[in-house]
């Protein structure tokens, strides 16, 4: 039906900058909220932050303004671009998307993950 790749993942010395893309493909009619998560082994996964499609944005509180989420919907992506990383960003980010595969059926997805390494 609809895949979610993610990618730009990497190992990333701290204060450097990432910039992860996710890219929507397969049948479907559009795409609706688009957002990033993260998760470290153990704890539960958490959200980094996500944009509607008429782009009001919602980041998590401990990003301080680092992150920017942002979007194409010509090319069905949404991009997270990270900045002044620290150890803690260390994490799987992991894209999501609620995706309209009909005007009246809508579902959500996720991807398989792209890990983000912040290390000296």
């Amino acid at each position: 039906q609809v895949q979610l790749v993610e990618s730009g993942g990497d190992l990333v010395q701290p204060g450097g900058s990432l910039r992860l893309a996710c890219v929507a493909s397969g049948r479907f009619f559009m795409t609706s909220t688009m957002a990033w998560y993260r998760q470290v082994p153990g704890k539960q996964r958490e959200l980094v932050a996500s944009l509607t499609r008429g782009n009001t944005p919602t980041y998590a509180d401990s990003l301080k303004g680092r992150f920017t989420i942002s979007r194409d919907d010509s090319q069905n992506t949404v991009t997270l671009q990270m900045n002044s990383l620290e150890p803690e960003d260390t994490a799987v980010y992991y894209c999501n998307a609620d995706v309209w595969l009909t005007r009246s059926t809508l579902k959500n997805f996720w991807g398989q993950g792209t890990q983000v390494d912040v290390s000296s």
